[in-house]
């Protein structure tokens, strides 16, 4: 039995149709963000969301004694932060840049007017919730059943959806750096495992490094990994 790659992890309000949120996110205020630079932080004040023009951000959450793991990588187009200002609660968890961003903010008083303006909006939140416990419900089944070389070989084929390119000869190149410590906080496992893991793959040509670029040569062999049984 084999865990499968979500073809899409939905936002509370990225699932809205492109009318509704070009409406949503009209005449909003623009911002940027660097490599490694903080979007918000946990507890901080859920005043706003933002849309996601161009770029990629990480979700990390953190243990009492500081260990960081990676929930999800979000690309271009998702909307982030969107929770706070449904339920009113600070931020749950830290977002932060992996790619230069550039991003639109729309404020918490906006949304509640925007919702009150169109109310059929709750019916797509009610469905993108339980598209999100699906999702929570499958990296629970990940965190608990899947080897080290299968949470690795996950952590890999999801970046391959956000910033994968297929060359034309089978090959995908993950076309942004992604160093092994990021690698280790996606799949949950230790940085060294990551390190033990990518030299057995790259020892049997599944997956080649170049200067903090990896190239996938063979995504089945990688799913395969990820198979309850192996």
């Amino acid at each position: 039995m084999a865990i499968l790659m979500p073809s899409y992890r939905p936002n509370l309000l990225s699932a809205l149709p492109e009318p509704l949120l070009s409406r949503l996110f009209a005449d909003s205020s623009q911002s940027s963000l660097a490599p490694d630079q903080a979007l918000f932080g946990v507890g901080d004040l859920g005043n706003g969301c933002y849309k996601l023009k161009h770029g990629l951000l990480k979700v990390v959450v953190s243990s009492p004694l500081g260990e960081a793991r990676i929930v999800c990588v979000i690309g271009s187009g998702a909307i982030v932060g969107e929770l706070s200002m449904i339920d009113g609660l600070p931020r749950s968890a830290s977002v932060i840049a992996i790619s230069d961003c550039e991003l639109q903010f729309v404020s918490r008083e906006r949304f509640d007017k925007f919702i009150k303006d169109n109310p059929e909006i709750r019916d797509y939140l009610l469905r993108t919730l339980a598209s999100r416990l699906r999702d929570a419900d499958e990296a629970l089944a990940a965190a608990t059943f899947l080897s080290v070389k299968g949470r690795v070989a996950r952590a890999l084929l999801e970046l391959a959806e956000h910033v994968g390119q297929n060359n034309g000869d089978g090959r995908i190149l993950l076309n942004h750096k992604i160093s092994q410590a990021d690698l280790a906080a996606m799949a949950g496992v230790a940085r060294e495992n990551v390190s033990r893991t990518l030299s057995d793959w790259q020892r049997r040509n599944l997956v080649v490094r170049s200067a903090n670029y990896y190239y996938l040569n063979d995504s089945a062999a990688l799913r395969r990994e990820m198979d309850f049984d192996a």
